[in-house]
């Protein structure tokens, strides 16, 4: 049988609209998406845990991470480093998740940049689509990612939402 994963959800304002917070029980971040696009946080939850194999339990501040993402808003940049993650993508996925961690804030790369920086140069696309299929946005800053020519290209969020991302953490247009 499946494992059963039993989440726990927050919701807290930002400067940039209404944030989801969802940890497991352990404390570790699973997803974070944007109130406007909950439909799209419950398909990766579904692609990645299985349709019916987790609950979400509202709770305040679990593992403490709403109030890292307070933090966040606040101008403290660097509580992302050190935030707990787990995320259930492929090995490929991971690689591309495990890279865009390692970006640091104040910076952009592009797509090229990232599949390189995972050891596959000719994967652009492929590190595109899994950047775009990161559950835990911000923590997991796929808003760093840009076009090759220094576009904003790109992100789930909307591109506002990106370019708002970008600013708050030193990025110069």
């Amino acid at each position: 049988m499946a494992e059963r994963h039993d989440f726990l959800i927050d919701r807290i304002a930002t400067p940039i609209g209404e944030l989801i917070v969802v940890a497991d029980r352990t404390g570790k971040l699973r997803a974070i998406d944007w109130t406007d696009h909950e439909t799209r946080m419950g398909l990766l939850l579904r692609r990645y845990y299985g349709a019916g194999r987790y609950t979400l339990t509202p709770e305040r501040d679990p593992g403490g991470l709403a109030s890292a993402m307070r933090r966040y808003f606040d101008g403290a940049i660097d509580v992302l480093d050190g935030l707990p993650v787990a995320t259930a993508g492929t090995p490929f996925q991971d690689g591309v998740w495990q890279a865009l961690r390692r970006i640091e804030a104040g910076t952009t790369i592009s797509y090229a940049e990232l599949a390189r920086r995972i050891g596959r140069p000719t994967a652009v696309r492929a590190a595109g689509l899994a950047n775009g299929q990161n559950p835990i946005g911000i923590v997991v800053p796929c808003h760093r990612v840009i076009g090759s020519n220094g576009s904003l290209t790109g992100y789930g969020g909307g591109l506002e939402r990106k370019q708002w991302l970008l600013a708050h953490e030193g990025v110069t247009a």
